[in-house]
C-alpha cells in the first residue's frame, strides 16, 4: 500500500486544518494508522493512531482535546482535524502505517509512509 497525505497549509494560531491521508489500496482491519510530525531540526515525533478495526484511538499529550483522528473504511482513508492550532504545531506531518498491525503501539513498527504535507501555524 502507498499513502499520499494533503491538506496542510499556513494558519494563525487559534485556526483549524483537516489532514486526508488517502491509501493506494485496502486498509486491512489489523492495520494501525498513523499521524507523525517533524518540526525543522527536531526528530519525528508521534501525534495521533488510530486501530482500523476497532477505531481505538491514541494521542500524544501534547495534542490531546485539540486534535482529532478518524477513519473512513470505504474511501481507504484516514484523517487528522487540528484544532486550536499553535505556533508549536508547525511542522511537517506524515502518514503511516503499521501493516503488521497488533494491540500494543510501537512506532518502530511502522514501516509503511507517505509523503509529507507541511503545516505552518503563525502567531
Amino acid at each position: 500500500v502507498q499513502l499520499q497525505a494533503s491538506g496542510g497549509g499556513s494558519v494563525q494560531a487559534g485556526g483549524s486544518l483537516r489532514l486526508s491521508c488517502q491509501a493506494s489500496g485496502p486498509i486491512y482491519s489489523n492495520y494501525i494508522m498513523g499521524w507523525f510530525r517533524q518540526a525543522p531540526g527536531q526528530e519525528r515525533e508521534f501525534v495521533a493512531a488510530i486501530w482500523w478495526r476497532a477505531n481505538t484511538k491514541m494521542f500524544a499529550e501534547s495534542v490531546k482535546g485539540r486534535f482529532t483522528i478518524s477513519r473512513v473504511a470505504a474511501e481507504n482513508a484516514v484523517y487528522l482535524q487540528l484544532n486550536s492550532l499553535k505556533p508549536e504545531d508547525t511542522a511537517v506531518y506524515y502518514c503511516a502505517a503499521d501493516i503488521r498491525g497488533g494491540r500494543n503501539f510501537d512506532r518502530d513498527r511502522f514501516d509503511v509512509w507517505g509523503q509529507g504535507t507541511l503545516v505552518t501555524v503563525s502567531s
